[in-house]
């Protein structure tokens, strides 16, 4: 995607995910977005958008690591549960509770009892999601091996992206076809709330697609806004008057 388009798009996008966002702020709407993907896939890319497009005040980024000691003490969803949004707000995790079935069974062999009892945990939980009238996006950033070395390699040149690089980064490379298995039996096993796989080789056509799916997941449950003025103002409008 060239830089023309890609902008224009943005910008499109952007102005239309402000004005949706207040109407989830005005009509008392609960929305989730769930973002996994490869390591380097362009999560941090698709949420900084978002943030550009949105009021602060009405959503929160929820950056999922490691549970600690007293999450580990609680059912493994019970972390979640604390962060779900209030109506009116949407609520980003970068990461979630799929960390399980990817990284804790590829890399910390959780084994397949306790796969097949998460899988169901996790099903119920968006089933409880989903009639409590919370409203989910479930998006993947899919890239190649070539390109997630690639994106790693270009963060160890430069200076301003060592932050960025981290042992589990350089970890996950060398479990490439493990969580690529992972992956499709994940998506395959819990589709409550389907995945939409984005193909984000290309970071600028990637963020253009998982933006458009937020937008799409939005537009789909608010009720189109009139802009009209609020109750009492117009019959006060002449006191604007010079």
């Amino acid at each position: 995607m060239n830089d023309v388009d890609y902008e224009t798009q943005l910008n499109s996008l952007h102005d239309a995910l402000r004005i949706a966002q207040i109407a989830v702020f005005r009509q008392g709407l609960k929305c989730i977005v769930v973002l996994e993907g490869f390591d380097a896939s362009g999560k941090g890319g698709v949420i900084r958008e978002l943030s550009y497009a949105w009021d602060p005040r009405g959503f929160r980024v929820y950056p999922i690591g490691p549970p600690n000691a007293e999450e580990l003490a609680h059912p493994f969803l019970w972390r979640f549960w604390q962060r779900l949004p209030l109506p009116g707000e949407i609520a980003i995790f970068d990461r979630s509770w799929y960390g399980r079935l990817l990284v804790e069974f590829v890399e910390h062999d959780l084994g397949e009892a306790v796969y097949q009892s998460s899988v169901e945990e996790i099903n119920q939980f968006e089933q409880m999601l989903v009639a409590n009238g919370f409203h989910v996006v479930k998006l993947f950033l899919d890239i190649s091996q070539e390109t997630q070395k690639a994106r790693l390699k270009r963060r160890a040149d430069r200076p301003d992206k060592h932050w960025k690089l981290t042992v589990a980064d350089l970890d996950s490379l060398q479990h490439w076809d493990g969580y690529a298995g992972a992956v499709q039996r994940m998506t395959q096993a819990c589709d409550v709330i389907p995945w939409q796989r984005i193909d984000s080789n290309d970071k600028k056509r990637g963020r253009v697609a998982a933006l458009s799916a937020v937008l799409d997941m939005l537009h789909a449950h608010i009720v189109p806004r009139t802009f009209t003025l609020n109750p009492g103002v117009a019959e006060r409008l002449s006191e604007l008057s010079d």
